[in-house]
Protein backbone atom coordinates (compact mmCIF):
# COMPACT_ATOMS: atom_id res chain seq x y z
CA UNK A 1 0.00 0.00 0.00
CA UNK A 2 1.17 3.51 -0.74
CA UNK A 3 -0.34 7.26 -0.70
CA UNK A 4 -1.25 8.21 -3.90
CA UNK A 5 -2.95 11.29 -3.35
CA UNK A 6 -3.55 13.33 -0.14
CA UNK A 7 -5.10 16.77 0.69
CA UNK A 8 -4.87 20.20 1.72
CA UNK A 9 -7.73 22.38 2.84
CA UNK A 10 -7.66 25.96 0.65
CA UNK A 11 -9.83 29.29 0.65
CA UNK A 12 -9.05 29.76 -3.07
CA UNK A 13 -8.17 27.25 -5.60
CA UNK A 14 -7.02 29.38 -8.30
CA UNK A 15 -4.97 31.53 -4.97
CA UNK A 16 -3.61 28.18 -4.00
CA UNK A 17 -3.02 27.14 -7.57
CA UNK A 18 -0.87 29.98 -8.35
CA UNK A 19 1.15 29.96 -4.76
CA UNK A 20 1.91 25.74 -4.63
CA UNK A 21 3.30 26.63 -8.49
CA UNK A 22 4.72 29.62 -9.21
CA UNK A 23 6.34 30.07 -5.47
CA UNK A 24 7.28 26.31 -4.71
CA UNK A 25 7.21 25.14 -7.87
CA UNK A 26 4.66 22.17 -7.92
CA UNK A 27 3.21 21.15 -11.17
CA UNK A 28 -0.50 20.86 -12.06
CA UNK A 29 -1.27 16.94 -12.48
CA UNK A 30 -5.04 16.84 -12.68
CA UNK A 31 -7.48 20.05 -13.29
CA UNK A 32 -10.68 18.58 -13.68
CA UNK A 33 -14.25 21.04 -13.37
CA UNK A 34 -16.50 19.91 -10.55
CA UNK A 35 -19.58 21.83 -10.05
CA UNK A 36 -18.24 25.16 -8.61
CA UNK A 37 -14.71 23.18 -8.13
CA UNK A 38 -12.24 21.20 -9.75
CA UNK A 39 -10.37 18.08 -8.68
CA UNK A 40 -7.32 19.88 -9.02
CA UNK A 41 -4.09 17.70 -8.11
CA UNK A 42 -0.50 18.93 -8.06
CA UNK A 43 2.95 16.83 -7.96
CA UNK A 44 6.47 17.42 -7.84
CA UNK A 45 8.74 17.90 -10.86
CA UNK A 46 11.12 15.72 -8.85
CA UNK A 47 8.18 12.56 -9.00
CA UNK A 48 5.67 13.61 -11.31
CA UNK A 49 4.23 10.43 -11.00
CA UNK A 50 4.43 10.31 -7.26
CA UNK A 51 2.14 11.39 -4.84
CA UNK A 52 -0.36 13.67 -5.21
CA UNK A 53 -1.66 16.96 -3.67
CA UNK A 54 -5.07 17.65 -4.14
CA UNK A 55 -5.80 21.59 -3.30
CA UNK A 56 -9.56 20.81 -1.72
CA UNK A 57 -11.63 23.42 -0.76
CA UNK A 58 -12.05 24.80 2.59
CA UNK A 59 -16.27 24.42 2.42
CA UNK A 60 -17.04 21.80 5.02
CA UNK A 61 -18.53 23.66 8.22
CA UNK A 62 -15.62 21.59 10.20
CA UNK A 63 -12.72 23.05 8.50
CA UNK A 64 -12.75 26.83 9.23
CA UNK A 65 -12.06 26.15 12.91
CA UNK A 66 -9.98 23.24 12.03
CA UNK A 67 -7.46 25.40 10.03
CA UNK A 68 -7.82 28.44 12.25
CA UNK A 69 -6.88 26.09 15.50
CA UNK A 70 -3.80 24.59 13.57
CA UNK A 71 -2.57 28.32 12.59
CA UNK A 72 -3.41 29.95 16.38
CA UNK A 73 -1.29 27.11 17.70
CA UNK A 74 1.71 27.40 14.69
CA UNK A 75 1.27 23.84 13.41
CA UNK A 76 1.95 23.05 9.99
CA UNK A 77 -0.87 21.38 7.92
CA UNK A 78 1.31 19.23 5.69
CA UNK A 79 6.00 18.72 5.46
CA UNK A 80 7.66 19.06 2.27
CA UNK A 81 11.18 17.49 2.18
CA UNK A 82 13.71 19.93 0.66
CA UNK A 83 17.72 18.95 0.03
CA UNK A 84 18.70 22.75 0.75
CA UNK A 85 16.72 24.37 3.79
CA UNK A 86 18.79 27.69 3.81
CA UNK A 87 18.80 27.78 0.02
CA UNK A 88 15.36 26.96 -0.30
CA UNK A 89 14.18 29.76 2.20
CA UNK A 90 16.09 32.16 0.91
CA UNK A 91 14.56 31.54 -2.42
CA UNK A 92 11.59 31.86 -0.81
CA UNK A 93 11.63 34.57 1.24
CA UNK A 94 13.22 36.51 -1.94
CA UNK A 95 10.06 35.74 -4.09
CA UNK A 96 7.93 36.98 -1.11
CA UNK A 97 6.89 34.03 0.80
CA UNK A 98 6.65 34.51 4.51
CA UNK A 99 8.06 32.33 7.13
CA UNK A 100 6.37 32.33 10.51
CA UNK A 101 9.62 29.88 12.04
CA UNK A 102 12.69 30.60 10.48
CA UNK A 103 15.06 27.28 10.48
CA UNK A 104 15.69 25.50 13.18
CA UNK A 105 17.71 22.17 13.90
CA UNK A 106 15.38 19.86 15.37
CA UNK A 107 17.03 16.47 15.99
CA UNK A 108 16.96 14.45 12.49
CA UNK A 109 15.62 17.11 10.65
CA UNK A 110 16.03 20.99 10.01
CA UNK A 111 12.91 22.97 9.48
CA UNK A 112 11.27 26.20 9.04
CA UNK A 113 7.31 26.64 8.52
CA UNK A 114 5.65 29.10 5.99
CA UNK A 115 2.53 30.78 5.17
CA UNK A 116 0.87 29.56 2.61
CA UNK A 117 -1.39 32.21 2.04
CA UNK A 118 -4.16 30.11 1.23
CA UNK A 119 -5.42 29.56 5.23
CA UNK A 120 -1.96 27.06 6.25
CA UNK A 121 1.07 26.41 7.42
CA UNK A 122 3.77 24.44 5.79
CA UNK A 123 6.75 22.85 7.02
CA UNK A 124 9.55 22.51 5.20
CA UNK A 125 12.30 19.67 6.33
CA UNK A 126 15.93 18.98 5.45
CA UNK A 127 17.06 15.83 6.73
CA UNK A 128 19.94 16.08 8.90
CA UNK A 129 23.14 14.65 7.80
CA UNK A 130 23.82 11.28 9.18
CA UNK A 131 26.67 11.73 11.82
CA UNK A 132 26.84 15.46 12.01
CA UNK A 133 27.25 17.21 15.22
Amino acid sequence: MKIYVTSIFVDDQDKAQKFYCDKLGFEVKNDIPLGTHRWLTLVSPEQPDGTELLLEPSDHRAVGPYKQALVEDGIAAHSFQVEDLDAEVKRLTDSGVVFTQDPIDAGPVRMAVLDDTCGNLIQLIQMATPGAA
